[in-house]
């Protein structure tokens, strides 16, 4: 079976849809569709043209076309699988620039309806697709995502006494949620992300960071704080408990879903409880690592990418 996978977004990020994208390449046979390269005008030229209209036409000889975000073709001439990580440019509009909002709320419901099959990266995600846009149950498949080397216990850590948030410096992670608790406690704070949009500053940013050092970070680190306000997934919470770091994350959404009740649980939009949080599972190390290493061992790119092309079959029928 030919599939074809959009690889554009690899020179747009490193974050978790880069995730993604390199665990299904490492385990799966692709061919790679690909255009422009990391700047805005590039940018705006995919969403413009190479997505609407270019795409479709270079991959119609496919038997599957997979998007691995929600750009892609309005209309495919290849049996199309689109994944969607989140709706947060829908739900939170007002947290990404006026292009990316203008954008997505036109393509992103014409893309996931011109899709035969949408993957959804987590059960929140499927409720949010059926509830925002409206596509039927039966057309949406869940296949979460994985965590593998170097997100292991494993290895270096880095020194000191602190906490880590990891993330894009963007209002929609929170950061500063993270900070306040961070002050309130008298403890460091790390923060490993590249610079986002919103004018979003925090103390403590390391800017964007190799997965090595990120693993390292994560070891070291007193538990990682992720009180992101909106998540479809949430890979630092899983990649912090391969790492056998405690975690306190959001109560409500999808990193509850992924920590599965190995984490500290907290209200986001209150930093006295982020605080209470972050002493908590520091309090608890010892009950939480263990748990977390078994949690974070359900998640493999391995069972990803068959799952996936388990999917891609079941398009090309």
């Amino acid at each position: 079976m030919r599939v074809g996978i959009d690889v554009s977004p690899l020179v747009q990020t490193r974050a978790g849809t880069a995730r993604y994208l390199e665990g299904l390449l490492a385990h799966n046979e692709y061919e790679r569709f690909s255009f422009g390269g990391p700047g805005r005008l590039a940018a705006v030229a995919r969403d413009a043209w190479w997505y609407p209209v270019r795409l479709s036409r270079v991959t119609q000889s496919l038997d599957v076309l997979h998007c691995p975000t929600f750009r892609g073709p309005f209309q495919s001439r290849a049996p199309l699988v689109v994944t969607v990580h989140d709706l947060a440019v829908l739900r939170h509009p007002g947290t990404f620039n006026q292009w990316t909002r203008r954008y997505s709320r036109l393509a992103v419901p014409r893309v996931a309806r011109a899709a035969r099959l949408v993957i959804a990266v987590s059960e929140f995600t499927r409720r949010e697709l059926v509830e925002v846009i409206g596509l039927p149950e039966g057309r949406i498949r869940v296949v979460p995502n994985g965590v593998g080397a170097p997100f292991e216990p494993a290895g270096p850590a880095a020194e000191g006494e602190y906490v880590l948030a990891v993330g894009t410096l963007e209002p929609r992670k929170n950061l500063a949620a993270a900070q306040q608790a961070a002050q309130q406690l008298g403890v460091e704070l790390r923060v490993a992300g590249a610079r986002g949009w919103g004018g979003v500053e925090v103390d403590g940013w390391l800017g964007p960071v190799s997965d090595e050092e990120l693993a390292a970070l994560y070891r070291g680190a007193r538990c990682l704080v992720y009180p992101s306000l909106y998540e479809g997934f949430g890979i630092p919470v899983l990649e912090a408990m391969a790492c056998g770091t405690p975690v306190v994350t959001s109560t409500g959404g999808a990193t509850e879903e992924v920590a599965g009740g190995a984490a500290v649980l907290v209200d986001p939009n209150d930093p006295q409880a982020v605080a209470d949080g972050i002493e908590h599972a520091i309090a608890r190390r010892d009950e939480l690592v263990p748990r977390g290493l078994e949690r974070a061992r359900v998640f493999t790119w391995e069972r990803v990418a068959a799952e996936t092309w388990h999917v891609y079959e079941e398009a090309a029928a």
